[in-house]
């Protein structure tokens, strides 16, 4: 038996990285340099709990396959689900760890002075969580010829368009995703511990579906409660859930990092009126949203399709309604390349996925009913299946 079940072939990985060299070289780049682990695994297959510490993948116009760099005793991790040559995947010392004036990427200049490259036009992840500050202040140190510029997220848009094996695991995180959030509910009683009905969710997203294993998600699971849901990004306590309020639950399924985001709100008790109002009006926003969401249309005219929606119903959502996703790790399942708002003019393409996150957060409260999906011929089709309505527990 293998150690690690590889997710794509190396086929797949040489056809990513070609594309990644087409576009640096329209960019103006010999070298990338890329901290998202989303970015390094997507082009090399790397994966490891290992982006705490400072490592990156570098992609060269004149070297065939990019090269890992990270910390000694995640090298093997490299060995293990990647194909790259061994001479391409390069340790940094052990006392580099967290040292006081020394620092991992010294060494990564190093490497690159030593590989005849230190006079490239260097391409780096200015916006990626994982690139420090400190990171760029070392590695500009150590390559004066060096000529450093933003990448612009090139790799991220690279992934925008998803193959055929990307798409299988995006519907297979949106099973995952739909088992979790119908456990959820059906966990959800007044009176029920709020982390009980966390701990349901942590174990479906794990257990998956089918036959179909889990992975870790990148956000841990929202649960906003009462006035809570006024406000998209709180979490849960160990509190019991009461007997007349209305919650939130957002939640991923995540299927080798393939996530597929799903948000449902929730009434434990007889709703008010106004409630189920604004939640039949966003349903029918998302339709809207849906339906335009076609190839050959743009990203600002589904954010307007759902926007039409709201304005009929007297409601508006100033944040943008949702986002570009797929491989994600910690801390967000966002690609961070397209947004579904006015003026992102990105012509919608077969095979892109987002997630339409059509919250609507007034004064005291608020409700989400969204979905994620992948641009069709036939509109946006839905990663998941969970009742599209306020749901109501007696």
């Amino acid at each position: 038996m293998a150690i690690y079940d590889k997710p794509f072939t190396k086929a797949e990985y040489a056809k990513r990285v070609a594309d990644t060299k087409k576009r640096m070289q329209e960019a103006g780049f010999d070298l990338l340099i890329c901290s998202d682990p989303a970015n390094m695994c997507w082009l090399t297959g790397f994966d490891g709990w290992s982006f705490y510490v400072p490592q990156a993948v570098l992609v060269h116009l004149e070297e065939e396959w990019p090269v890992w760099f990270g910390r000694a005793q995640d090298a093997k991790a490299a060995h293990v689900t990647t194909d790259l040559p061994a001479n391409n995947i390069v340790p940094f010392s052990e006392r580099l760890v967290q040292h006081k004036t020394e620092h991992p990427f010294d060494e990564l200049a190093d490497l690159i002075e030593k590989r005849g490259w230190g006079k490239a036009r260097i391409g780096v992840e200015m916006d990626a969580h994982y690139y420090t500050a400190r990171c760029h202040a070392h590695l500009t140190k150590g390559l004066p010829n060096g000529k450093f510029a933003n990448n612009g997220d090139l790799v991220n848009w690279a992934r925008l368009v998803k193959s055929e094996t990307e798409l299988k695991y995006m519907r297979e995180a949106g099973r995952i995703c739909t088992e979790a959030m119908n456990r959820a509910i059906a966990k959800m009683k007044p009176g029920v511990p709020q982390n009980h009905v966390i701990a349901e969710i942590y174990h479906a997203q794990t257990m998956g579906v089918g036959g179909i294993g889990g992975d870790y998600v990148a956000i841990c699971p929202l649960m906003p409660i009462g006035e809570g849901t006024s406000t998209p990004h709180l979490t849960w306590s160990d509190a019991p859930l009461p007997k007349n309020a209305l919650t939130m639950l957002e939640i991923a399924g995540s299927r080798r990092h393939y996530h597929a985001p799903l948000t449902r709100t929730i009434h434990l008790g007889e709703p008010p009126a106004g409630i189920q109002d604004v939640a039949k009006a966003v349903v029918e926003g998302v339709d809207a949203g849906l339906a335009t969401a076609r190839p050959g249309a743009t990203a600002e005219e589904v954010e307007a399709a759902w926007q039409a929606v709201l304005r009929r119903n007297g409601l508006k959502k100033e944040s943008r309604v949702g986002y570009s996703i797929g491989l994600s790790y910690p801390p967000d399942w966002g690609e961070r390349t397209v947004s579904l708002r006015p003026t992102d003019l990105t012509v919608l393409q077969p095979g892109m996925c987002f997630h339409i996150q059509s919250g609507v957060w007034l004064q005291d409260w608020g409700v989400a009913i969204s979905e994620s999906f992948v641009v069709t011929e036939k509109g946006g089709e839905r990663l998941c299946d969970v009742a599209r309505e306020l749901i109501v527990i007696d």
